[in-house]
């Protein structure tokens, strides 16, 4: 997943929380699970823990985020999670399926929020974007600023990383380099994102992690790779050789959710309106991963150089192309991914 560090390893202290999973009221606890490694660390050290304090609350977590799991857990009846970050598609099928607590938006107050990222069942835990992603000694003077010019592999020469994610922006990106204008994105043509990326196949080398995509770019293995913007930050902060285009990117978010019968709900509600109402605890994460927070009031306590490589900046944010339609994706993720791995195949 995007910023895993410690890819499938839980957390320590998580150590009989099954356990917890039982029916019954809270127990004073929240357990927290997000995708795991050195980002959930710094983000429930930063945005979940001084609520914990301020409430007398025990922070507990657990890792990575697993769907299969969450599903099981909630028609066992044997929860032992309380808020899990998600994809939003996910976050809309729980919904749907009842696998998730609707929000009281008594509790919760999401006025301040992008609508787009909040739904009956979850609101946004952060923000970032598809960019083009480049190798600045591969392209010193001149590099793609355009989709269209990221397919042109004349003019830019070199391999293509893409991540094999059917809602990795891959379509997204084929079809805006095919004309297509961002208004008349959704619902995807797929037929026509397959054309495109037919153009470029050879070219293509797809990369699953997010320590794959940033060795790729920065060896120059694939010079151009369609980037989640925190990890060229970060790799550009180690000194690797790699910048965001910002031009055309896509912005995506990720969602919290909790799981129907989770123990501590009521927890979980309550930290969820803290964590909104707390534009600092956002911003701590932020300067930390350059991944967005979820309220512009946050963006005045971002340092100007984390600021400047964030999506909703205010230099980057008019440079948009669209934001991910998570609810077309709710609808289309399954029989999307199973062409694309056939295609990826062939």
């Amino acid at each position: 997943m995007k910023r895993v560090l410690t890819a499938g390893l839980a957390l320590t202290g998580v150590l009989g929380l099954a356990a917890c999973g039982a029916a019954g009221g809270s127990d004073n606890q929240l357990t927290v699970v997000e995708w795991g490694g050195q980002d959930q660390k710094t983000h429930v050290k930063a945005g979940v823990e001084p609520w914990g304090k301020e409430q007398g609350v025990t922070i507990k977590q657990d890792s990575p985020t697993d769907y299969a799991k969450f599903r099981a857990q909630v028609e066992s009846g044997k929860v032992s999670w309380d808020v899990v970050e998600v994809e939003p598609n996910f976050a809309r099928t729980a919904c749907d399926k009842g696998w998730a607590v609707k929000l009281d938006k008594s509790v919760v107050d999401t006025s301040t929020l992008n609508p787009e990222e909040v739904s009956d069942c979850a609101i946004p835990v952060l923000e970032y974007a598809f960019t083009i992603g480049y190798n600045t000694k591969k392209f010193p003077n001149a590099h793609p600023t355009t989709w269209a010019e990221f397919f042109d592999t004349k003019k830019f020469p070199g391999k293509r990383g893409f991540w094999k994610y059917a809602t990795g922006a891959i379509f997204e990106a084929a079809l805006l380099a095919d004309g297509v204008k961002p208004a008349d994105l959704y619902p995807l043509d797929i037929d026509r994102a397959f054309k495109k990326l037919d153009t470029i196949k050879d070219d293509i080398v797809f990369y699953e992690t997010g320590e794959q995509q940033q060795q790729l770019v920065a060896s120059g293995e694939a010079p151009l790779v369609q980037a989640w913007n925190g990890r060229i930050y970060a790799a550009a902060k180690e000194g690797q050789p790699v910048a965001n285009e910002w031009n055309q990117h896509l912005l995506s978010y990720d969602n919290l959710v909790i799981p129907k019968g989770a123990r501590n709900a009521e927890n979980a509600q309550k930290w969820m309106d803290w964590y909104i109402k707390h534009p600092e605890a956002q911003a701590a994460y932020t300067n930390a991963t350059a991944y967005g927070p979820i309220t512009k009031d946050a963006l005045d306590h971002v340092k100007p150089d984390v600021l400047a490589e964030l999506p909703t900046s205010p230099d980057n944010a008019p440079k948009r192309a669209a934001i991910i339609d998570y609810s077309y994706w709710a609808e289309h993720y399954d029989e999307v991914s199973e062409r694309l791995n056939e295609w990826a195949a062939q």
